[in-house]
């Protein structure tokens, strides 16, 4: 199930941890905000450590599981860097590229999803 494409996916996946945690360690603390920096960052780092747990799914149902809650992690991830923008605590352009960043891997995620449905009559 490993290839090039794969490959590719799993640093993705880890350089958007990577680059999102440097943003949240500039953001300021508050009882608030430190419950948005704590969900995007259990959500951020979990979009790449359950994609490469996907990759050694036991079965194809299995790793169609597996990325279901890869994507469920990456809408979550929106969810929080949304937060945290609309309040201000990260700036525009942190947001942006973070934001385009997570959107296309939830958006690769779900084609892989489907695609590999498909090829299973699921």
């Amino acid at each position: 199930m490993y290839s090039e494409f794969a490959d590719n996916l799993k640093s993705r996946t880890k350089q958007l941890a990577i680059n999102a945690l440097a943003v949240l360690e500039n953001v300021q603390f508050s009882n608030v905000t430190s419950v948005l920096v704590k969900q995007l960052t259990k959500s951020v780092t979990y979009v790449g450590a359950n994609y490469r747990s996907a990759l050694r799914g036991k079965s194809k149902a299995d790793f169609i599981s597996k990325i279901s809650v890869v994507i469920e992690e990456a809408d979550e991830a929106l969810y929080w860097l949304e937060l945290l923008y609309e309040t201000k605590k990260i700036n525009e352009s942190d947001f942006e590229k973070l934001h385009k960043e997570t959107n296309e891997i939830l958006m690769i995620m779900s084609k892989t999803k489907s695609t590999t449905q498909e090829n299973l009559k699921i």
